[in-house]
This record gives structure tokens, sequence and C-alpha cells, in this order.
């Protein structure tokens, strides 16, 4: 048997031009096999691409939030190897409340302005209790909807922890911490223009003035518009978000590709179908 060692190197601080040898790969040659000039080079190569991939420092690379949001596959597969830990699922949520609390402070500040003749302070009032409702909302949210997804996988005989689907939910729910912002980042700009109808403290002894005021504000046409551009945005990073829960549920329940899909699209389509219904009954 005839051995051919290559000693491979990489410029690992390209600035200076310092070199680093990695490993020592040897090629051994089998007896009574008819080996190509090409074929020689070919089995080095991955020999030592093989080598500096798998002992280089003893590290490997791992997927980062890009692979979340474009390559969740392979970032659900090296996050099996981790321990279950929800502590930076529990951060996305956390960023997607305070999100959520920006815009509905936007829209809170509407009907504060709307009873702010009745009772003063009503405005603090609905800011304060919009701003915690978003926040603790969102994190009821995140465990009702992994719910929601894990009994769906249970009926495709699903295995794995609640713990893991609930770790995969959340990195799940990213993309709506965009769109949120992106909605808030709208909003902005259509909140001057919405009319809000003022009620006096006369008027908030009638029932139908208070319909009548709520039907102005919800039928003003910039609020109308800014609902609408909202719930478009709001369906397409949920399909976003859907992309990468389908992922996340196959490798945490250990499910076909074919029923993680099919576990998340029921519930997400029916959301969907309901914020719908909602815009159209307004």
């Amino acid at each position: 048997m005839v051995t051919i060692t290559g000693f491979f190197y990489f410029a690992d601080e390209p600035e200076r031009g310092k070199n680093r040898m990695i490993r020592a790969t040897t090629f051994a040659f089998q007896p009574y096999h008819y080996y190509t000039p090409d074929s020689i080079c070919n089995e080095v190569v991955i020999s030592a691409t093989t080598d500096v991939f798998n002992h280089c420092g003893g590290h490997q690379m791992k997927p980062s939030i890009i692979d979340l949001l474009i390559r969740p596959g392979a970032f659900f597969q090296n996050a099996m190897n981790d321990k279950e830990s929800l502590n930076f699922p529990a951060l996305i949520v956390l960023a997607g409340g305070i999100a959520g609390a920006m815009y509905g402070y936007l829209i809170g500040g509407l009907t504060g302005q709307r009873l702010g003749g009745i009772v003063p302070g009503m405005g603090t009032i609905i800011a304060i209790s919009t701003i915690l409702g978003a926040l603790i909302g969102t994190f009821i949210f995140w465990v009702i909807w992994a719910g929601v997804i894990y009994a769906f996988s249970s009926v495709f005989k699903g295995e794995g922890t609640f713990r893991r689907t609930l770790e995969f939910v959340g990195y799940g729910y990213l993309p709506q911490v965009f769109g949120t912002l992106i909605t808030f980042v709208i909003a902005l700009d259509y909140i001057p223009r919405i009319h809000v109808p003022q009620l006096s403290a006369a008027a908030a002894q009638n029932a139908d003035l208070i319909t009548a005021a709520v039907k102005a504000l919800m039928h003003d046409p910039a609020m109308m518009e800014l609902s609408q551009i909202a719930m478009i945005i709001s369906m397409v990073f949920l399909l976003w978000s859907a992309n990468i829960w389908i992922f996340g549920l196959q490798h945490a329940r250990k499910l076909s590709p074919r029923d993680a899909a099919l576990c998340v699209s029921v519930p997400v389509v029916l959301y969907i179908l309901y914020m719908v219904y909602s815009m159209t009954v307004m």
C-alpha cells in the first residue's frame, strides 16, 4: 500500500499574512485498484475538506438567525442537538410584545381621545392597559399557539416534548416582529389623518351615541385603509412564520414534511379566515 500525505493550510489572519496548519491528511492507495490523476485529487480534496470542518479547533459552524429566516430546516436540525431552552425564543416573543405595545399605544390613543371628555385621565388608563395587554397577550398567544400545533401533531403520532415545540414556535415568531414594526411605522403616518369623534359626559349616557361614535371612528377612510394594510402585512408575515413553524414542528415532533405542513397550515388558514371575517364585519 502506498500513501500520500498532504498538509493543508488556511489563512486565519489574512491581514497579517499568517498561515496555520490544520491537519495532515493521508490518502491510501488500495492494491489492485485503478486510479486516475483526477480521482486521486478528488479523494485528497474531499478528505482534507472533511478533516477541516470536523477537526478545526473542535468547532463547527452553527446556523444563524439568517438561517432561521431563510433556511429553517438547517437551523432546527442543528437546534435539535442542543439542550431545550426557552431563553432566546422568549426574547423574540418579548420583542414582538414590545412592537405590539407600540402599535397598540397608537391605536389606543384614538380611543383615549374619544373618551377624554367623559373621564379625565382616560387616555392614560387606556394607554397603560393597551401596553400591558399587548405584552402579556403576546406570551399567552405563544403558549396557546404552540399548544394548538402540538395537539394537531398528536393526531399524526408526533413524538417530542411540548417544551421543544414551544421553543421552536417561539423562534418562528420572529417574522411577525418585523411585520408589527413595519405596521407601526406606517401607522405613524396614518394616525394624524384619522378623525376622532369626541364624546361629552352627557353623550356618554346615550348608548346609541356611543355606538355611532365607534362606527364613525372605524369607518373613517384613513382608519379603514390602515386596518386593511395592517391585515395584509399581518397575513404576509404570518405565512412566513408558518413556513418556519413547519420545519420546526417537523424536527421537534419527528414528523414527515407533509404531516408537519398539515399541522401548521390548518390553524394558520383558520386564523387568516377569521381575520378576513373580522375585517368584513367592521
